[in-house]
């Protein structure tokens, strides 16, 4: 390819054929969702045990609890710790490249993974609770702090690597690999509580409280929060063997030449760019993107309310509805085992087939139309469970609302889930592409703190200053209909070039 006028190497990438280059990419950066998935989301499955363990009361007719405000911040501390890193590294990534901060934010997931399975304290021997739950919400905070750089610097490689006929199907992808990593929570929280089950069994707790959690017990939650280092550990070679992303190293570091001949190597296309630089930085940002940036935050904050809040407390939803047995006829690893395997399905048969609908049909249906349709049928069968919820409670009813609980996760993912996190990546101009991208995704869990501490507190019932699962439902909702509203906010992006929707295609050339 010639050396004149336009930038070639942006040109190539966006007429490129899907090659095995872009498989890897997915992979690498799909392994990175995968391990966020599985460490934010097992927490959820080992609470229950942790009451158990740490906060039985001598004599009480139930098992042991977290208090609301332990169960709070040991549920809801990542979030804070991601919502900081989606801020700072996102800001890193466009000063120091994708690359370099790429690698810092696996290291940082690795080392606290392993940690929060370390926090210290005295176990079922005695010494208090305190210990352990602070180590683990100190610990569970970085981890979160390294998950929260995987969201902006993920989604901004992959839409700078892909064409623009695969953009969308490729980032979905990547993203896709979070239904993965929530599926291997349960699994392995099945596959642990099943072994230890079988090697310590227990009685009930209304046989024998004491008995009911055995001292091994303390190992199970520590090993399942422990494994989320693994996947991570597995791609960090492959992490620091990309080569940074075209369009940073032409339009930002403005070294058209090295952007050439680095996507020359991993294209195996000739590509010959003159000397000189890519684009230089506007001042038209505000006036250009401000509304859109008030569309990507607006939206995946309202989404991720809904969300999280679904998520996390499935187990309690559960419970409400008697699917899951009164906590006093199970012992501690019996609970385990059945609210992961009552997760596992809701994963299996609604979340992750949502995922995978988005990357078959985004590049076809557009993000507007997956974005408005996700919205508004998560508002119908979220009425469809707060308006009969009574209903629902009644013995023989569990199976349908099961099915409309599911429905709603399928929504979520082919929907708002999948699209708030791709649209950032596409609509915002390269030097400034990871900041918005990390903007929009803190927002979100600005969302799902508020849906993680909001919703605890709001789903108990009303004698404990709650406004019960009914009312809560009603308001999420309200926060699903607020999202389909604000999506009118952002552009469709499908089929068009990063550098058109940016406005970076008005510096898209070099000197000649």
């Amino acid at each position: 390819m010639g050396g004149g006028g336009e930038l070639q190497v942006l040109t190539a990438l966006d007429a490129a054929k899907t090659q095995w280059y872009h498989f890897t990419a997915i992979v690498v950066a799909g392994m990175g969702f995968f391990t966020d998935a599985y460490d934010l989301f097992c927490i959820s499955l080992v609470t229950k045990l942790l009451g158990r363990i740490y906060y039985r009361v001598e004599g009480s007719p139930s098992p042991g609890a977290l208090p609301p405000h332990v169960s709070a911040a040991v549920n809801g501390v990542a979030f804070c710790g991601t919502l900081s890193g989606q801020l700072f590294f996102g800001w890193l990534g466009d000063r120091m490249g994708r690359k370099k901060v790429y690698g810092m934010t696996l290291m940082c997931m690795v080392v606290c993974s392993l940690a929060s399975g370390l926090s210290f304290g005295m176990g079922l021997g005695g010494g208090g609770p305190a210990p352990v739950m602070a180590t683990l919400c100190f610990f569970r905070f970085w981890l979160g702090f390294g998950i929260g750089g995987d969201y902006p610097l993920s989604a901004t490689i992959m839409s700078e690597y892909a064409s623009k006929k695969t953009r969308g199907a490729f980032i979905a992808a990547v993203f896709a690999m979070q239904g993965f990593g929530i599926m291997a929570g349960g699994l392995v929280a099945i596959v642990v509580s099943a072994a230890f089950r079988a090697r310590f069994p227990a009685p009930a707790y209304a046989q024998d409280p004491a008995a009911s959690t055995p001292p091994q017990a303390d190992y199970v939650w520590r090993i399942i929060l422990m494994l989320g280092a693994l996947p991570a550990a597995l791609t960090y070679y492959w992490r620091t063997k990309m080569p940074e992303t075209a369009r940073y190293t032409a339009l930002v570091a403005r070294n058209a030449k090295q952007a050439a001949a680095d996507m020359s190597k991993v294209l195996h296309v000739d590509i010959v760019e003159a000397a000189g630089a890519g684009q230089a930085p506007g001042n038209k940002f505000l006036r250009r993107h401000g509304l859109h940036l008030l569309g990507t935050t607006t939206c995946w904050f309202l989404l991720d309310i809904a969300f999280y809040s679904q998520n996390l407390f499935q187990k309690d939803i559960f419970a409400a509805v008697g699917w899951i047995p009164r906590a006093a006829s199970m012992s501690a690893l019996d609970e385990l085992y059945r609210i992961a395997r009552a997760q596992s399905l809701i994963a299996l048969c609604g979340t992750v087939p949502g995922y995978w609908f988005t990357v078959a049909l985004i590049d076809v249906l557009g993000r507007f139309k997956i974005q408005l349709v996700g919205f508004f049928f998560m508002t119908v069968f979220m009425l469809g469970l707060a308006l009969p919820y009574h209903h629902w409670t009644e013995p023989g009813n569990v199976a349908g609302f099961v099915v409309m609980y599911g429905i709603t996760f399928f929504f979520a993912n082919f929907g708002p889930n999948a699209t708030t996190f791709i649209v950032p990546a596409e609509i915002f101009p390269a030097r400034l592409r990871s900041t918005c991208h990390g903007i929009s995704a803190a927002a979100g869990k600005a969302g799902a703190i508020v849906g993680s501490f909001g919703f605890l507190y709001l789903a108990q019932s009303r004698d404990v200053h709650g406004i019960g699962v009914r009312d809560a439902l009603f308001l999420l909702a309200g926060c699903n209909l607020l999202g389909l509203l604000f999506t009118f906010l952002v552009p469709e992006t499908n089929g068009k070039s990063l550098e058109e929707m940016s406005g970076d295609d008005e510096n898209r050339t070099v000197p000649v």
